[in-house]
């Protein structure tokens, strides 16, 4: 019988296709009772909905799903009561959402921030949560992506000050920058 683990948020990051959703599944995985918190909306878009598709493909069966693109710090709050393990893919997303959502309501933004950051703070079980890293990337050409970059900076940023293990994955290794890889799921 597998016993509880100690509450605790990691987020893993990346650059695309760097492994990230691969190895926050791996750690997920040592746990019975897991919930995915999927931030991904439903569009008419084929790349997007194969991608959705092959995620949903590599999950276990047993793992309960909650879709949900904006609402994310009410999600945590409800959904880490029954549950192990959050696994909550992803934040680059969540940051889409809430910029199709709020636009230059930075207020509402930051507020929507604050909330993410107080109920990982107070979630009632572990969450891993999974982010790009585009801080490393090009300057975008136009205004609506530097600030979509600004904003998945500053919510990586946030999230990471409120992290017990933040991971950075480079094809499919996982770099420590706080706390460390869990023995269990190391390469």
């Amino acid at each position: 019988m597998q016993q509880r683990q100690p509450a605790s948020v990691t987020l893993v990051l990346g650059g695309v296709r760097s492994g990230k959703s691969r190895f926050a599944q791996r750690i997920a995985e040592r746990s019975l009772r897991v919930t995915f918190v999927a931030t991904a909306e439903r569009r008419d878009d084929a790349e997007m909905h194969a991608k959705i598709e092959r995620h949903r493909a590599e999950r276990p069966e047993t793992w309960a799903t909650i879709e949900e693109p904006l609402q994310l710090a009410q999600t945590i709050q409800a959904a880490s009561l029954d549950c192990d393990v959050l696994l909550i893919d992803c934040l680059t997303l969540f940051a889409s959402n809430l910029l199709e959502a709020h636009g230059e309501d930075s207020l509402r933004l930051q507020a929507q921030i604050d909330e993410l950051c107080l109920a990982l703070q107070s979630a009632q079980c572990s969450v891993v949560l999974v982010s790009n890293e585009v801080g490393s990337g090009v300057v975008p050409a136009y205004e609506l992506g530097r600030r979509f970059r600004d904003l998945v900076g500053e919510i990586n940023q946030r999230v990471a000050s409120v992290a017990d293990t933040v991971l950075l994955m480079v094809a499919g290794l996982p770099f420590p920058l706080k706390g460390s890889v869990p023995a269990e799921v190391r390469p």
